[in-house]
């Protein structure tokens, strides 16, 4: 039988997945875009569901393995021609592959004490936050807590920053920061900030209890309201002349170290 190729951009799909390049569709319609080999390498390995996948016939050639794998679990395959293929991609240059994924994984469970976890506060940056996800995944990190004003964590840019880690990282909306902290902190863990003028430099506390690192606004840093519910601020001593650290490299050197503490333990 040949095989039916999606050509006209005025399709019903072509023009379900274009919506999904903006924020209030992929919330309205709890979806989001899975886009290029790699990540949907890395949604495949962990299981996490898909909807539609689409992809272009000189993808499949290559890729015969991947695209098998891809429609055994997905409701409905579609392929689709270069042309097509390029109108519905959010990259410029699209490598003949992009899935429509449910934006509700069951499995993607934090613990309910984080071991080590990061909260974020207003980040705006989609490459900060995917640079966030990768490291935390790499560190050990078992959960990420996002407030409202942050950017979207579905946005196509986070995903390919976190090089496919997204899939490994629980993520979880969180309407009151602040009161999240209150919560963790009146169950032990140790919440963390970091300020330009702490006392403490990051490597004197001890990262093998349970921690939250709190991070804040790649510009105007944590709100003073979090800032001063936090019982531990840090410093990461820097050269003279130099006022800060961009978010993402902050936070891998704090999980770092906590990874560090944690290993020497262990061993």
């Amino acid at each position: 039988m040949e095989t039916t190729i999606l050509t006209s951009t005025q399709n019903p799909l072509a023009k379900q997945i274009r919506k999904l390049h903006k924020g209030k569709f992929r919330r309205g319609q709890q979806q989001f875009l899975v886009e290029g080999t790699h990540l949907l390498q890395e949604a495949l390995a962990t299981g996490y569901p898909l909807a539609v996948v689409c992809s272009t016939a000189a993808w499949q050639e290559r890729h015969g393995a991947l695209w098998q794998r891809a429609i055994a679990v997905t409701e409905r395959w579609e392929t689709v021609s270069p042309a097509l293929m390029g109108s519905i991609a959010t990259t410029a240059s699209p490598d003949g592959v992009i899935a429509i994924a449910l934006n509700s994984a069951p499995e993607q469970q934090s613990p309910a004490l984080p071991s080590l976890g990061l909260a974020v506060e207003t980040l705006q940056d989609p490459g900060n936050l995917g640079t966030l996800i990768r490291t935390a995944t790499a560190a050990g990190g078992d959960g990420l807590w996002l407030n409202a004003d942050s950017v979207e964590a579905t946005h196509p840019k986070v995903l390919r920053a976190s090089a496919g880690q997204w899939f490994r990282l629980p993520m979880h909306p969180c309407d009151d920061l602040l009161a999240q902290v209150d919560t963790w902190q009146q169950t032990g863990i140790q919440v963390v900030a970091t300020h330009a003028h702490g006392d403490t430099p990051y490597w004197a506390i001890d990262w093998r209890l349970p921690s939250v690192i709190v991070l804040g606004n790649e510009g105007a840093g944590l709100s003073a309201a979090l800032t001063s519910a936090i019982q531990q601020t840090i410093t990461i001593p820097m050269a003279p002349g130099v006022e800060s650290l961009n978010v993402s490299i902050a936070a891998a050197i704090l999980l770092f170290e906590a990874r560090r503490q944690r290993l020497e333990r262990a061993t």
